[in-house]
């Protein structure tokens, strides 16, 4: 039995290393958004993960370099839109810096009013209980406090640099 592909040999794990075989991870991708009062606020994130179911406790790590991350920090109550398959365009506007991440995007505000985000898989509402510096990124605890899903979408998965679903039941 011949084996094509090609093994990684251990070895210090540079940055770009680390990148590399993390790319072998495939994650969900969501979009973490919050309202200020005055206009709506997000950003990408594909390191969300259910941390408890009692008492029920999320996680996520936004970037240290964020921009959005401080403004949302300051409001301390959010919405986790996990995206579905159809969503790989607005993940990467809401990726982007420096721009208008809502313009033509639906969404309508959750019981906490953070925006959720028209055609996601799930929306999770939930505030901040603690954060942890964590390297390059900050690591976020929260509780939930309410939450919906559509059963019928597929996810959004990130993949060796892109996107991709999962088509299964």
């Amino acid at each position: 039995m011949s084996h094509d592909h090609v093994l990684m040999r251990p070895t210090e794990p540079t940055p770009e290393l680390l990148r590399r075989g993390w790319a072998n991870f495939a994650t969900g991708v969501a979009v973490v958004t919050a309202h200020d009062g005055e206009s709506p606020i997000g950003f990408t994130c594909q390191s969300v993960v259910s941390v408890s179911l009692e008492p029920p406790l999320m996680s996520f790590c936004p970037s240290r370099t964020s921009t959005t991350w401080p403004r949302l920090r300051e409001i301390g109550t959010l919405c986790v839109n996990i995206l579905s398959a159809d969503q790989g365009k607005l993940c990467r506007q809401f990726a982007a810096s420096g721009t208008d991440k809502f313009a033509g995007v639906a969404w309508s505000a959750t019981t906490n009013g953070a925006p959720a985000i028209g055609g996601a898989l799930a929306h999770i509402d939930a505030h901040m209980v603690a954060e942890h510096d964590a390297g390059d990124h900050t690591i976020v605890l929260a509780e939930v406090t309410s939450l919906s899903a559509d059963d019928s979408l597929d996810p959004l998965l990130f993949f060796r640099g892109g996107f991709g679903g999962f088509h299964g039941h």
